[in-house]
């Protein structure tokens, strides 16, 4: 397989770069090809703005999405983005990896999404009707790939439970897990998350490593998170709801886009 990490971390010295080389030699060994777009040794720019869109009249008003669009389309964009949507287009699979900062990714890889998912790219394509409403959610530019996330958090796993004081972790990352890479086609694999990594000794990195591996291992094998597509048939179109009739009624939450095998179908 073809495999794209995109790596956030600003010290290639990091628990995060070990991580990273890691994986990179387990896939290598297994026979894949690996890229990694590691973004702060690239400088990447992480603002979206109008240096983004060369095509853009200097008196025009920039409106991000309708200068994406067109953009991507008359492939103006910058070059920079342009091979990153390349990378995105020749891997069969995608990771992400990054730090937990303040509950979400750094700046810099959100900078990445906003500017490398262009509209017509990983948004903004398929038909809107009465009986779809375009191709996101399960479909799209990226269908047929599969995406998962490598996370370190300095916190506990306890305080990332169900009941813990962070909030449960398939929560803080369902943004990413579910918008970001769901949205465009990917078929999410459940996230790798290192716990209390500061506190992690020699014996614990190996432990860690080894699981690590593993992960790696089974990249073609690993049943991706079982989230409900948009247009096969549990959601109500144009307004966007779960159908009444799906799950438990009063269910609300990010909880509610999981399949559930004995109502889903």
């Amino acid at each position: 397989m073809n495999i794209l990490l995109v790596f956030a971390h600003p010290e290639p010295r990091s628990l995060n770069g070990a991580l990273r080389d890691i994986a990179v030699k387990e896939l290598e060994a297994q026979g894949h090809e690996v890229r990694v777009s590691d973004l702060y040794a690239m400088h990447w720019k992480s603002e979206i703005d109008r240096a983004d869109f060369p095509a853009l009249a200097p008196d025009e008003r920039l409106k991000v999405w309708r200068a994406s669009t067109e953009g991507f389309a008359a492939k103006t964009l910058t070059e920079d983005v342009r091979a990153e949507q390349e990378k995105l287009l020749w891997a069969d699979v995608l990771i992400l990896q990054f730090p937990l900062w303040w509950f979400t990714m750094p700046a810099i890889l959100k900078g990445w999404v906003e500017r490398v998912y262009a509209s017509g790219f990983a948004y903004g394509v398929g038909e809107h009707s009465d009986k779809r409403w375009g191709d996101r959610y399960g479909e799209g530019k990226l269908a047929g790939k599969r995406a998962m996330l490598i996370v370190t958090a300095g916190g506990w796993e306890e305080h990332y439970s169900a009941r813990g004081i962070n909030g449960p972790i398939d929560d803080l990352l369902f943004p990413i897990n579910h918008g970001i890479l769901y949205y465009p086609g990917y078929d999410v694999l459940p996230p790798f998350v290192v716990y209390k990594v500061d506190r992690l000794d020699e014996a614990g990195f190996e432990t860690v490593a080894e699981h690590l591996r593993e992960r790696m291992r089974t990249l073609a094998t690993t049943a991706p998170i079982p989230y409900r597509r948009q247009n096969g048939g549990d959601y109500l179109i144009p307004s966007m709801q779960l159908r009444p009739d799906l799950g438990d009624p009063e269910a609300t939450g990010f909880a509610v886009h999981l399949k559930d095998a004995s109502t889903a179908g």
